[in-house]
């Protein structure tokens, strides 16, 4: 598999509005005690890690560092009600969203469903084709609260 990109790897430490992620690394036991070392994540995993922050990202967010249309609008959707209405448009935003992303060369699939509990939360599975490997790999599941 060719590889798409090297990354530091993000670790979401928890999501409330904004998600909030912390640096991975890695603990090394050595005589002296312990030390820690970046981590880093390439090919699919790296993808993943980066339709994750897209998704996360409300549209707009980096305008200033001259990305304005990176980002989502999944955040607009927050405290709406766990609707077929409301599902098809998270699909239809994480299309739009997905579709700027060069490193995709097709959405498979887009399963948006209601969460079992509470009824607030949808899950979401993506099927991703990456432009460097006709295979395609699964992002998620993962889920989204919609209200509190």
């Amino acid at each position: 598999m060719n590889e798409l990109a090297t990354d530091i790897a993000l670790m979401l430490r928890h999501s409330e509005l904004r998600p909030v992620y912390r640096i991975g690394v890695h603990r090394y036991r050595r005589d002296r005690g312990f030390f820690e070392d970046l981590k880093t994540i390439d090919g699919r995993e790296n993808l993943a890690q980066a339709v994750m922050m897209r998704l996360l990202t409300p549209v707009g967010e980096l305008a200033s560092l001259g990305h304005p249309e990176y980002g989502s609008r999944l955040h607009e959707l927050i405290g709406r009600e766990n609707t077929q209405t409301t599902r098809n448009l998270i699909k239809l935003y994480i299309l739009e969203s997905l579709s700027l992303e060069p490193r995709i060369a097709e959405i498979a699939a887009v399963n948006v469903s209601p969460g079992v509990a509470p009824r607030t939360r949808v899950d979401v599975e993506l099927q991703i084709v990456s432009s460097t490997d006709a295979q395609p790999f699964t992002v998620g599941p993962f889920s989204l609260e919609l209200g509190s």
